[in-house]
């Protein structure tokens, strides 16, 4: 039984670390537009209750900011 529920934790794990093996070779404006994309989407989620259009959005809008953030803190 507690090889079932451990699955899901490894898998997860994996996936993690594949993503972040995947990031390896980015520039810095590169990684900080994923960066942003992502912390846009949670943060856009959270505001929205969960809707599709509002995490969509907030991906948008943070992947544009962590685009430009090296301009930003010049």
């Amino acid at each position: 039984m507690k090889t079932i529920q451990g699955f899901p934790v490894s898998a997860v794990a994996l996936a993690v670390l594949l993503g972040l093996g995947g990031c390896s070779g980015m520039s810095t404006t590169d990684r900080n537009t994923a960066i942003g994309a992502g912390a846009g989407a949670v943060g856009g989620a959270v505001l929205t209750g969960g809707s599709a259009l509002g995490t969509v959005g907030g991906a948008a809008v943070g992947g544009v900011i962590g685009h430009e953030w090296e301009r930003i803190t010049r």
